[in-house]
């Protein structure tokens, strides 16, 4: 498969797990392809692979600091801050 085509690839099939190999694979065939035009034609991929990383990373750091552990194991995320009626 050409570097190109294995770029593509690489960016349709990312997860969250696999992205951070993902962008080092696809930045490693992107060094392989000869011209620059080629280049540009996967920058689309390029640039979507990096975006993915960055949001899915920032969205588990946030995940995994806004409720406290054991809130976190029973769903709960506190109470709500919505108002509410007052009791008369």
């Amino acid at each position: 498969m050409d570097p190109a085509s294995e770029i593509k690839k690489l960016y349709y099939a990312a997860t969250r797990t696999t992205v951070k190999k993902d962008v080092e694979r696809a930045i490693d065939l992107l060094k392989m392809l000869p011209t620059e035009e080629e280049r540009e034609r996967v920058a689309v991929y390029m640039d979507g692979l990096a975006q993915m990383r960055s949001e899915w990373a920032t969205s588990s750091t946030r995940r995994a600091s806004s409720a406290p552990p054991a809130a976190k194991a029973r769903g709960y995320s506190g109470p709500s801050k919505a108002p509410g009626r007052r009791a008369r």
